[in-house]
């Protein structure tokens, strides 16, 4: 999706301008062009309007930046340049056509002369605008409650991890019960023709499937940002555009700005979403009930997103509001307020989720060959399973290849000393934790629980990894990253006067959605 549909186009539909008027619209100058169509009920499922087929009336539609909804007989009217995609904003119990691929077929690209000529192809010529723009739909069931997957990072830069991804993530999903999956950025690493391989091999969980567009997904060698996700497009569509399942309002940003290609050769790019986009936004959520949970994903999170106060301004009055981001190859929970310029009367919830590829594929092979890819604040790579019931919702972190209960490590030493038990630090790395957890620690089965305190430090579980990396002897597969400050670690102290032999530490934390969740481990006080 192009931020370069002039203004202009947005103020002849607000108010209602005959296109007679419009003689600067379009990117290059010419004369406003109007894209007519109708969103219909596909009762014969041939994705072509045959007769009889009635049209669905208030169904919003929109070229990227503004949003009009259908009449009576579902037919609706938007401005158009050379470079446009118009989409079908999905409404609550209908779904749209769904490929091979799994991935939801809801757009159209006008692009007459097609994308230039990159590196990985974008979008072939698509001719002369039709006459009419058609967007089949189709009735499903969507419960007020329902649950959807969400994956950070994929990151794959070839085949052998999109292997990885299969057997680490992938087969555990198989038959999951969830509405749709939805991957935050940076699905592929650079090389872009593997997005044919890494959807079918996430179709293979048999939902449909979203993607964000993150910063290794552009094509580096456009010279300016709007050509900068052409081959996103060509597969994927708009990458940004906003759909509604059960009660719930979902937009997915793009939040990758690029500068165009860096003399040194680097990834020259910056958080950002731009004029047009907000645009997009606002009229979005202007026909939005303000009862509604609206859920924003992106790929860069908000802290480093240049006009996100702009985004703020859209959102802070509504009650009800989630944001998602990765790239940042660790896991956090952030809540905005007004030090953060977020003005709403609560403040907002953003998470940083987990990557998929973890620390990029890196650490050691296990039996079956597949990289521990542990991230750099020490948490496991994996997804996280969100379940909304309403304007509610609750967020499950799960571990690639571990139980579900497997939320915590407990980093203690094997042996301590009788004398020194009071000055034995223990750490947990609770993986999802947030500064609304409380986590507690005590040694037995019948002793007292004590706090533990939240600190901001280096998991030194991860760190120990890492310094086996510099050992005579390394362990196999590629080096970790550097370690990272942990945002969901704790600490604590052993008791005083511990008897010698073995002891339980029992390790307990609830989350701010009123999951409860346990850990132990084995020490050995010694004389």
């Amino acid at each position: 999706m192009k931020r370069s549909i002039k203004v202009l186009f947005g103020l002849i539909v607000l108010f209602g301008l005959p296109a007679a008027q419009a003689s600067a619209g379009g990117a290059k100058g010419k004369e406003a062009k109007f894209a007519d169509g109708v969103v219909y009920h596909d009762r014969n499922g041939n994705q072509r309007r045959d007769s009889g087929e009635r049209g669905i009336r208030n169904v919003r539609v929109s070229n990227g930046r503004d949003v009009v909804e259908t009449d009576w007989n579902g037919q609706y009217r938007l401005p158009v340049d050379e470079d446009t995609i118009l989409f079908v904003i999905k409404p609550k119990g209908w779904r749209t056509p769904i490929d091979e691929y799994q991935l939801p077929r809801f757009y159209y690209i006008h692009k007459p002369k097609g994308s230039p000529r990159l590196k990985y192809p974008g979008v072939a010529p698509t001719g002369p605008l039709p006459e009419s723009i058609n967007f089949p739909l189709y009735p499903q069931k969507e419960p007020k409650k329902f649950r959807m997957i969400l994956l950070g990072d994929t990151q794959v830069t070839n085949q052998r991890e999109i292997d990885y991804l299969a057997h680490d993530i992938v087969e555990e999903l198989l038959g999951v019960d969830a509405a749709f999956g939805l991957t935050l950025g940076d699905n592929a690493n650079n090389d872009l023709s593997v997005f044919d391989s890494l959807a079918r091999t996430l179709a293979l969980t048999g939902i449909p499937w979203r993607y964000t567009l993150g910063n290794h997904d552009m094509n580096y060698d456009a010279l300016t940002d709007e050509l900068s996700d052409e081959a996103h497009e060509r597969f994927f569509g708009p990458s940004y555009y906003s759909f509604d399942y059960g009660s719930v309002h979902f937009i997915v940003l793009n939040d990758v700005e690029w500068l165009g290609p860096s003399k040194k050769g680097g990834r020259n790019y910056r958080g950002g979403l731009g004029e047009a986009q907000l645009e997009f936004v606002q009229n979005d959520l202007a026909r939005v009930p303000e009862n509604r949970l609206v859920v924003l994903t992106m790929h860069i999170p908000l802290m480093q997103v240049r006009d996100r106060e702009a985004l703020y301004r859209l959102i802070e009055d509504r009650p009800y509001t989630l944001s998602l981001s990765a790239h940042y190859h660790t896991q956090r929970n952030e809540f905005f307020t007004a030090e953060d310029g977020w003005n709403g009367a609560e403040p907002h919830h953003h998470l940083i989720n987990v990557t998929a590829c973890g620390s990029w594929w890196s650490g050691a092979p296990d039996e079956l060959g597949l990289p521990h890819a542990t991230m750099a604040d020490g948490a496991p790579n994996g997804y996280s399973i969100l379940t909304f019931d309403g304007h509610a919702y609750s967020i499950e972190f799960k571990a690639a290849r571990r139980p579900a209960d497997y939320q915590m490590n407990i980093f203690a030493p094997e042996v301590v000393k009788a004398a020194q038990t009071d000055a034995t630090e223990i750490f947990v790395n609770v993986f999802a934790g947030s500064e609304r957890s409380r986590v507690e620690m005590r040694l037995g089965n019948q002793g007292t629980w004590i706090p533990l305190e939240k600190v901001m430090a280096k998991d030194p579980f991860f760190v120990a990894l890492k310094e086996m990396e510099e050992r005579d002897t390394p362990p196999a597969g590629s080096k970790l990253p550097r370690p990272r400050d942990c945002w969901h670690l704790w600490r604590g102290t052993l008791p005083q006067r511990l008897a010698p032999g073995a002891h339980l530490i029992h390790v307990r934390t609830s989350d701010l959605f009123g999951h409860t969740y346990r850990a132990h481990r084995v020490i050995r006080i010694v004389e």
